[in-house]
């Protein structure tokens, strides 16, 4: 792989910054958001005043823990544009997520908004390795999904040349991969071992693409993806951080030089980790729920959003900036089967050490009499013998209850047997009749 560390002079200024500035900044920051939200969205002052808080209140960073968390459930009951602080006319652009669960969260955007987020992507696009003229391959989807538009906007505001193909039509990736030679992909990481898995079905080895550099986010990755990825396609696989709710992509990025952590873009977002239960607020070091606050947003400031994300805060390293862990889950994607809390990643780190299963799965929740079943669907690699596979399933049956502790069963299927996606991989099955 070839070194990409940005040069120091690339850098903005914020990114080489002290911390006595950064937090002298945020604090600035955090007391206009929190005044332009009260000043401006009916629902922010109705419960600040519950809360019997006001923007004054807050004189230092630690008082926003006196203040109202916002949820989901906040912006669905506001729908579509109760939660907007500045007119619609000066609305620029409208994004909403999926609503597989309900109403979709809408958020929106000013001019200045667009531009705050395209400088942030690039600054995002730049820590992962990403050079003015590179080209970039857009693979996220376009449309109501922040991810594409995001990453197209922060590519163009770096100087990069972008190929915005969106998701899907896996063969027409191959061939623009090697006829336009990217140096960059931005992905989700399920989605790029559709790919990879498609160019070798075309015979091409993914080691001698042009790709030097894979920006993926959109869903909870381990480690273990990381060298599976970084060993099949000769790359630096990098994470990127973000939800529509706060902006979208580039709330947080990994840097090339250490990959040791998603560096929170603390001059424009304040983060909390609170016990996802009491909602106490959590020492850096410890893990939680990760909260954001946004700080310079117009359209739609956000107070004390739960994210749902499981992290903890750690000191900055190749940027003053806190880091957050790779996110391990989220609280709404924890699965419990008898007593036993598990996540889909820690599946899938099981399966990335048996060579011969593949990394596509899914987590099939039953229920047999009163107990809860879980059943992982899970592909052999291609090119493996299906009684090979069907001994790393049972040795995989064996990992998942000496590493969790839990009792699974593992059907192990063709290759191409769990369904692809061209966004986030939908790893819960939930089959349990309702109560």
């Amino acid at each position: 792989m070839q070194d990409r560390t940005p040069r120091p002079e690339d850098l903005e200024p914020i990114e080489r910054a002290g911390v006595d500035e950064l937090r002298a900044v945020q604090l600035e920051r955090l007391r206009w958001s929190l005044r332009h939200a009260y000043d401006n969205v009916p629902h922010y002052r109705r419960a600040f005043e519950a809360a019997d808080v006001h923007p004054d209140d807050c004189r230092e960073l630690a008082d926003l823990a006196r203040f109202p968390f916002t949820g989901k459930a906040e912006l669905r009951e506001n729908y579509p544009f109760g939660m907007f602080a500045v007119p619609r006319e000066r609305i620029a652009r409208l994004h909403a997520s999926s609503g597989t669960t309900g109403r979709p969260t809408v958020v929106g955007y000013t001019r200045e908004d667009l531009r705050t987020w395209a400088r942030l992507m690039a600054r995002s696009i730049r820590a992962s390795g990403g050079r003015p003229g590179d080209r970039v391959h857009v693979a996220y989807g376009y449309g109501l999904f922040t991810g594409g538009l995001g990453a197209h906007y922060g590519a163009e505001e770096l100087g990069c040349t972008v190929i915005p193909v969106s998701g899907g039509m896996t063969e027409r990736q191959v061939m623009l991969i090697r006829d336009f030679e990217p140096e960059i992909i931005m992905v989700t990481p399920s989605y790029l071992l559709a790919i990879v898995d498609e160019m070798q079905r075309q015979g091409i080895d993914p080691r001698t693409t042009s790709l030097q550099v894979g920006i993926f986010g959109a869903e909870p990755w381990t480690e273990d993806m990381r060298r599976e990825m970084e060993q099949r396609l000769d790359l630096h696989a990098v994470d990127i951080y973000g939800l529509s709710e706060v902006m979208g992509p580039g709330v947080a990025n990994e840097c090339v030089e250490t990959k040791d952590g998603l560096h929170l873009w603390e001059d424009h977002f304040y983060p909390e980790i609170i016990d996802p239960v009491t909602g106490a607020v959590l020492p850096d070091g410890e893990r939680g729920e990760l909260v954001l606050t946004s700080l310079t947003k117009e359209a739609m400031p956000v107070v004390r959003y739960r994210t749902r994300d499981l992290t903890r805060l750690l000191p900055g390293t190749a940027r003053p900036m806190r880091r957050i862990e790779k996110i391990a889950g989220r609280t709404d994607d924890m699965m419990i089967v008898r007593g036993v809390n598990i996540f889909p990643t820690q599946i899938e780190e099981l399966i990335l050490r048996t060579p011969e299963l593949s990394p596509h799965f899914q987590c099939v929740l039953g229920r047999q009499g009163r107990m809860d079943t879980l059943t992982v669907k899970v592909e052999r690699r291609p090119g493996v013998a299906v009684d090979a596979a069907e001994r790393a399933g049972e040795a995989l049956v064996g990992l998942v209850k000496n590493t969790i502790g839990v009792s699974v069963s593992v059907e192990v299927i063709a290759p191409d047997g769990v369904e692809r996606s061209m966004g986030k991989m939908r790893r819960i099955v939930d089959q349990r009749p309702a109560v």
